[in-house]
């Protein structure tokens, strides 16, 4: 059965009461309205506020939990246990602002309830460092143990918990190979040849240069396909030369006029465990970003191979952030990390950023998978977008 509606005839009484100033005579008669149990979030809210008022906070929290028993993710109500939980010296306080906080509304909260979420973000705040202190006491001796990669695990699950970071996921747009470990950045230890690719870093960046100049380069924007496709993520940017490339390796094939100009980048991506797809791989290009551009949030198309960047040209500020992680460019230093989580980036300079950007498989994959994503994959391209990522 169905709770009764509150007698309007009682509510009315009972605001009556409220502008005459008789604090307790309405709490009383809007308590003797909803004592059928029914009412909205506002009745109890209402309730809540003139037993606080009334500095009665037992009470109040009572009727704020009521509040929150028909609307769990009310904003108003969350932050007003919150700040009961708090005048009543409750430890539970910190958590529940931190329950509040995450359901904070976008835009002003005005001139009244600003000041009252600020005060509560330096509770959150607190609680969280000292949950933070206790669990990095409690595992001391295992992070002193763990390895880097351990290592990171460890912190991030830490940082999971605590909300500093987002849990992201692999969401590639067309292919996904299930089981295949997912992390925004992978441990270069899975990737020997790093070394030797940074340490021809001087070698490709002239080759760059003297690819940018030569009259027979082609620069094409990084993304291009139809207007008509069903793709949102890089509209902004769709055959827009703020985010150009220059092509060495595209969709399996060497692009002649470019790549003859840059013999020791090519002899290094031969050596790499590029994927071998017909018609979509390998890809390898020079990455142009230009002065204060932004690359949208996107996810790329293929979990199967991961992505590796060379920065060769930096100016300072220039961000890139997959997942959870964000990295500032740094020129000669490489890393891999999977695209299709979803990364964005940003050159906020008044100069050009160039990035040398290759594929390489994904080294969960055993050689008979390579070989069955190669085949399936390949049966697919004539379909795909015409990216440079494939």
């Amino acid at each position: 059965m169905m709770p009764a509606a509150p007698d309007p005839g009682l509510l009315a009484q009972a605001d009556a009461l409220v502008r005459q100033g008789d604090l307790p005579g309405g709490a009383g008669v809007l308590e003797q309205a909803l004592s059928g149990g029914g009412g909205a979030p506002a009745h109890w809210l209402q309730l809540a506020g003139l037993r606080r008022a009334m500095r009665q906070p037992r009470r109040a929290l009572d009727a704020v939990q009521q509040a929150l028993a028909l609307a769990p993710l009310d904003f108003l109500a969350l932050v007003l246990r919150a700040s009961l939980l708090e005048q009543m010296g409750d430890d539970h306080c910190g958590q529940a602002w931190d329950e509040a906080l995450a359901q904070r509304p976008s835009g002003d909260l005005g001139a009244t309830l600003t000041p009252v979420v600020t005060a509560g973000e330096k509770v959150r705040d607190a609680w969280l460092r000292q949950r933070e202190d206790m669990m990095r006491n409690a595992i001391r001796a295992q992070e002193t143990a763990a390895d880097g990669d351990t290592l990171w695990r460890m912190n991030r699950f830490r940082d999971n918990i605590l909300h500093k970071t987002k849990v992201f996921h692999s969401e590639p747009t067309h292919f996904h190979y299930p089981g295949l470990v997912e992390r925004e950045f992978h441990p270069r230890e899975h990737f020997p040849w790093l070394s030797d690719l940074e340490a021809a870093t001087d070698a490709i960046r002239e080759e760059m240069r003297a690819t940018m100049a030569s009259e027979r380069s082609e620069l094409l924007p990084y993304i291009q396909y139809q207007d008509h496709e069903a793709l949102a993520q890089w509209r902004p940017l769709n055959r827009n030369r703020d985010w150009t490339a220059i092509h060495l390796l595209r969709q399996g094939q060497a692009v002649a006029q470019n790549a003859v100009q840059c013999p020791v980048t090519m002899e290094l991506l031969g050596r790499l465990p590029q994927p071998d797809i017909a018609g979509a791989s390998p890809n390898a290009m020079f990455s142009l970003l230009a002065p204060n551009t932004a690359i949208p949030p996107h996810v790329g198309v293929n979990n199967a191979r991961l992505v590796c960047h060379l920065p060769l040209v930096v100016p300072d500020g220039c961000w890139f952030r997959v997942g959870a992680e964000t990295r500032f460019w740094r020129e000669g230093e490489a890393f891999v990390f999977d695209d299709t989580i979803e990364h964005e980036a940003m050159n906020p300079s008044d100069r050009l950023r160039v990035v040398l950007i290759f594929d390489v498989w994904h080294p969960s994959l055993t050689e008979l998978e390579q070989s069955a994503v190669s085949a399936v994959i390949a049966t697919e391209v004539v379909d795909a977008p015409r990216r440079s990522d494939l």
